[in-house]
């Protein structure tokens, strides 16, 4: 019984993903990461560049991925999400 109620939570917290077309809506050209933050939560992966980073939320097969300069959006993208 324990065994079949911490399934069930997994799957009722992968059903309520950030990752998702309503939370890609929200973001803007220029918010500040923190503020992305807000309703994505921290990103599962950031890679810093020369001049620029790149942070992903979500894995290979559903994510958002933004572009961010100076802790400012600069371009965002999504794959695997509805309206895609």
């Amino acid at each position: 019984m324990k065994k079949l109620l911490i399934i069930a939570a997994t799957l009722s917290l992968a059903a309520c993903s950030k990752v998702s077309v309503e939370n890609y809506e929200k973001i803007k050209i220029g918010m500040d990461k923190s503020e992305v933050e807000v309703f994505l939560g921290n990103a599962d992966n950031c890679v810093e560049k020369t001049l620029h980073t790149n942070c992903v939320w979500g894995d290979d097969a559903k994510n958002i991925e933004i572009i961010l300069v100076s802790n400012k959006v600069t371009l965002f993208t999504k794959k695997g999400l509805a309206n895609n």
